[in-house]
């Protein structure tokens, strides 16, 4: 159980994981150690997944942003498997949703423009049979986006 301290800590390296032992330490009244302690568990423990730098999607030359929904007519084990596996090994997947509702599948899809999603669509359709709509949104702009959680302290 995550007690006060615990969600301070994931608070403050969901803003900034570069954040320093003793930077921390010192934002949740804590000397090192324990701190050290707190943080090595919350991992352990699978709070902490990884500590990564978020890139700049647009100076990468990745400017274009696509919502993927999928139907299909395939609910077998063994398709659901390799549908997985080929939609986990395309880099420009960054997120893959099983749904419920009208759509089986939704993915977010970082490319650099038109020409680029095009060529990922074709290689999407013809690396898995089955798919009987295949839907794209595109963003135009980006209001809001963030990976921190909303952690109650």
């Amino acid at each position: 159980m995550l007690d006060k301290i615990d969600r301070a800590l994931l608070n403050l390296l969901q803003h900034d994981c570069t954040l320093s032992l003793q930077t921390l330490a010192d934002a949740v009244h804590l000397t090192s150690t324990p701190c050290w302690k707190r943080l090595k568990r919350l991992e352990e423990e699978g709070y902490i997944r990884a500590r990564v730098a978020l890139l700049d999607n647009e100076r990468l030359g990745l400017g274009l942003t696509a919502f993927v929904l999928l139907k299909t007519q395939q609910h077998n084990s063994a398709w659901y498997e390799k549908f997985s596996q080929v939609v986990s090994d395309m880099p420009e997947v960054l997120s893959f949703y099983r749904m419920a509702g009208e759509y089986d599948y939704l993915m977010q899809v970082q490319v650099a423009d038109m020409k680029s999603y095009d060529s990922f669509y074709k290689r999407l359709v013809s690396g898995i049979p089955g798919l009987i709509d295949v839907t794209s949104s595109f963003a135009m702009e980006r209001i809001k986006h963030t990976t921190a959680l909303p952690i109650v302290p």
